[in-house]
């Protein structure tokens, strides 16, 4: 027997609508829309737009409906730390983006109240100045006393569809406010940072029902089906299709960002996590993603895109083949994590101030600077995985990498080579497969462990295999 699920994956900067069919030795995907995911820069600073992104989703559903009328299910996944405020169910503006800058102010707001050693203790998170927590410390205080709900993105659009505002776990877990050892609201922490309790709604589960259709949303989609929470944080659910093992691998979900690590049993909340910048996120099946938030093909993908807003056009595909001519020892590794990269801007210039401030030699053409961005991502990567497997006690022996960057086979190889592992490359499509296996399995098509889930995506999608060389 098969089934037909819905997941709405919605990147950092992309969304899909994906149609899955799932069943004993059949996981297959089609995608059935794929819309952009620009923020909108406005008077106030930079925002989402989450109405547009919800209205794209509504069109894809009621598309993956007309392809597929029996879909059994409906899931939504996201990036992590944004999140909308509401009033009676009404949206109070538009949500901020987590790359504006007023999230600055909220870090020195927060650790004012609670130290940032203190909040590791409880939260387990590397400190990253988006972090939810951080963007809500930089909420005047007059609107947070207005609204009665915060709801992280996939969440809102599970709102939206349902008319249910619940929390799902993965996600939960990186706003900060969630005690990693209980997976449970801290309250105490949240009265310390000025956050209303009130905003904080009830947690669900991976593989948990979050509610039927709205009756107007139905009429819309031409069909009915349960939405049904699944590893909303994309990461989560990309770690589902990752099909390693778990004792001896580390995985890279490469995107926009590059979330590198190992799988554990329980959060790791030693002094020596926290001075390493690693995090401890929530996984399926109470699974605990012990990694490193590694900057990412944001990089590279803001370098092309101002490359190609002068006029004279950048191809990637071009620019990496020529970047592979370039060698390595020709080009300088920066630290990709080096917060001048975060906002949006001129890539190339900020590339040649870092060199500039460490005396080394900038790149001298297009194909070095992605040459060079390249080297310092496999190298960010390389660096992750032992940093992680070591404070994780995994003894990594072969590294998965996963979504966007398994096409970059420059970025797979090198990756390969610094850090002196195979890198088995795919599946590209691996959120959009865990999102579809966690329904399927709720549903009751396939059953089984993590393991078992991850067995289903090696036997139906093969990675490609990169071994290190001299």
């Amino acid at each position: 027997m098969t089934a037909a699920v819905a997941a709405v994956d919605l990147g950092a900067t992309s969304g899909r609508v994906i149609l899955g069919h799932v069943g004993r030795g059949t996981l297959e995907t089609t995608t059935i829309a794929r819309f952009e995911n620009a923020p909108l820069r406005l008077g106030d600073g930079l925002h989402g737009d989450i109405p547009g992104l919800y209205a794209a989703a509504l069109r894809g559903l009621r598309d993956a409906f007309r392809a597929e009328p029996a879909i059994a299910s409906i899931g939504v996944d996201s990036w992590a730390v944004d999140y909308g405020l509401l009033r009676d169910g009404r949206l109070l503006g538009l949500p901020f983006h987590y790359r504006d800058a007023r999230t600055e102010r909220g870090v020195g707001s927060a650790h004012a109240r609670v130290p940032y050693p203190e909040l590791f203790a409880r939260n387990g998170l590397q400190f990253l100045p988006f972090t939810t927590l951080y963007q809500l410390a930089a909420e005047p205080p007059e609107v947070l006393a207005i609204a009665d709900t915060a709801l992280l993105v996939p969440d809102l659009i599970a709102y939206w569809l349902t008319g249910r505002a619940r929390a799902e776990l993965t996600n939960a877990s990186t706003t900060g406010l969630l005690n990693a050892r209980t997976r449970r609201w801290d309250d105490e922490l949240a009265a310390r940072l000025g956050v209303p309790r009130s905003l904080l709604p009830e947690l669900i589960a991976p593989g948990e029902r979050v509610g039927a259709l709205l009756p107007h949303v139905a009429a819309a989609l031409g069909g009915t089906a349960p939405v049904t929470a699944v590893g909303s944080h994309d990461t989560a659910s990309a770690v589902v299709a990752v099909p390693m093992r778990a004792d001896a691998a580390a995985y890279i979900s490469c995107g926009t960002w590059g979330l590198v690590g190992v799988e554990v049993e329980h959060p790791v909340l030693d002094d020596a996590v926290a001075a390493a910048h690693v995090t401890n996120e929530g996984g399926v099946d109470g699974r605990v993603r012990l990694l490193h938030n590694v900057m990412g093909l944001w990089i590279l993908t803001e370098a092309v895109r101002g490359w190609s807003s002068d006029g004279a056009g950048a191809d990637l595909s071009e620019l990496l083949a020529a970047a592979a001519l370039v060698p390595a020892s020709a080009v300088p590794v920066f630290d990709v994590d080096d917060p001048r990269f975060l906002p949006p801007g001129d890539m190339t210039a900020r590339i040649d101030a870092w060199c500039t401030e460490h005396d080394v030699a900038p790149p001298r053409s297009r194909a070095a600077y992605v040459r060079a961005i390249v080297e310092s991502l496999a190298q960010a990567f390389a660096d992750a995985v032992v940093t992680t497997s070591r404070l994780g006690g995994v003894a990594v022996r072969t590294i998965h990498l996963v979504g966007g960057g398994a096409r970059n086979e420059l970025l797979c190889q090198r990756t390969a080579d610094r850090s002196g592992m195979p890198v088995l490359a795919g599946p590209v499509e691996a959120t959009a497969l865990g999102n579809v296996l966690v329904q399927a399995r709720a549903a009751g098509v396939v059953s089984g462990s993590l393991d078992a889930l991850r067995d289903l995506v090696a036997q139906t999608h093969a990675p490609r295999r990169y071994l290190p060389q001299t």
